[in-house]
Formats: structure tokens, sequence, C-alpha cells
């Protein structure tokens, strides 16, 4: 039976955790009778750590801002894709996170990308690091929005400090001067410092005349291109959606 001044301090001391797990050993006394003392002490603290571990997890996603739901263990490898499962797993250990690479993913539309996308941030929160995710649209328009409030350098200080930023979609909208200069100092900034993940419709080898200026172009490309992890889609890959699609199509026929 816990006593309520051992509850009382346990909340003010933010322990919730490890009351959790003195309130299970009280209800089942006879399960933790064999355990000793350090043992028993042993799985309060594990109990308080895995709280405050999921704790940050959560806050960790709310800030990430992901699109999808997706997870590395999720991903199909059942339609062919051109998708390299021994590849996917090794990049599910966030090497390149700690290395500071980048991973360009690339293919038609509707294989897939921004749920791998996804699923690669979706790891990096798991393994502890502040991810970001941005379609570049929404990216190019919220510093527009910024720069008119003034908060254009804080915002490209957040970027900097991000570890992983996914930009999804890069090459549907045409760039102009401004967007050109915010790309150049967004991959310049997180040289070597952080890693950026980007889906694009676009083979990486048209990405220069996407992007326009032939010296902005250079700067950029030679800053995201060189020693990143590229994922290119077979180009006759079947959309998902349309699968997805077809195949409830036939669940209502039958």
């Amino acid at each position: 039976m816990l006593h309520q001044p051992t509850i009382d301090k346990l909340h003010q001391m933010h322990l919730g955790g490890m009351l959790e797990e003195l309130k299970r050993q009280g209800e089942q006394p006879n399960h933790y009778l064999s355990l000793s003392f350090e043992e028993r002490l042993g799985h309060l603290v594990e109990q308080e750590w895995l709280n405050r571990e999921n704790r940050r997890l959560s806050a960790r996603l709310r800030h990430a801002k992901i699109r999808q739901s997706a997870c590395i263990e999720d991903i199909d490898y059942q339609q062919n894709r051109g998708l390299d499962k021994p590849l996917v797993r090794d990049l599910a250990r966030c090497a390149w996170v700690r290395e500071k690479r980048n991973v360009l993913i690339t293919g038609p539309a509707g294989a897939g990308k921004s749920y791998l996308a996804c699923a690669l941030a979706h790891q990096a929160c798991r393994e502890g690091f502040n991810v970001l995710y941005r379609r570049l649209s929404r990216l190019l328009s919220e510093l527009f929005i910024a720069r008119e409030e003034g908060r254009e350098p804080r915002m490209l200080r957040r970027l900097a400090k991000t570890s992983v930023l996914v930009i999804d979609d890069w090459g549907l909208a045409p760039l102009g001067v401004q967007e050109r200069h915010w790309l150049l100092e967004i991959t310049e900034d997180r040289y070597d410092i952080g890693s950026l993940v980007i889906t694009s419709q676009l083979p990486v080898k048209e990405w220069h005349g996407y992007i326009g200026d032939h010296t902005l172009a250079d700067a950029i490309l030679e800053r995201v291109v060189h020693g990143a992890q590229r994922i290119e889609f077979l180009p006759e890959t079947e959309s998902v959606r349309k699968r997805k699609a077809n195949l409830k199509s036939k669940e209502k026929e039958e």
C-alpha cells in the first residue's frame, strides 16, 4: 500500500513513470518477492526512463510535422519499384544523419517517395534527432512571410540547426530569384552540419536546369548532391494511390 505523501512527492518531482511502476509492484507483490532491492529499484528507474524517452519522441514528432504517419517497418517491398531493402535497412540505422549526409529520392508521381522520406524522418526522430518536414512550395512561402514580418534570419537559423530537413516535392513549381538565393542559403548553412532528404519527380540530372541560374545551380547542387545517397524508383512504377484505389474498387465489386 503506497503512502499518500510518497505519491504526492513523486507527482511533485514529475516522476510519473516511477510512480506507475511502484503501483504495479504494489498490486502484484508476489511477482516481485524474488527480486532484490536493487532489481526492484532498477524496474522503477527503467519505467521512468521509458516514459521520459516517449515524451521526448512525441515532442520531436510534433515539431517535425511529418506529412504522413510512416515508419520503416511498414514499407512495402512486394511491388517492384526498384527499392533496395538492404539499403533502406541500412538507412534506418541513421548513420547518414550522424555523418551529415543527404538522401535524394526520385521517381514518378505516386511511387512512394514522400512515404519513404517520411519513414526516414520518423526513424530519425526515434533515434533522437530533431527533424523538420516541409514541401518546397510551403517552405518558400513561409520564408516570404517571415521576411515580411522580420523573422527571416531567425527562420533560417532554425532551419540550419535542424538535424534532418525534409524537402518534399522538389521541382514542381518554378523558382524565382529570391527562391534560388534562399535555397543557396539553406544548403550552405547546412553543409557538413545537418542532413537533407529531398524528394522529386525530376531525375537529379535535371535539377540544374530546374534551378535555372547556372552559377547558383552549381553552388546549390555541389552542396546537395556530393556524397548523397540516391534512391531512384523505377520510371514504370505504378502509382501507389492508384493501386490502392483499384484494390478498393475490386473489393467493393466482390
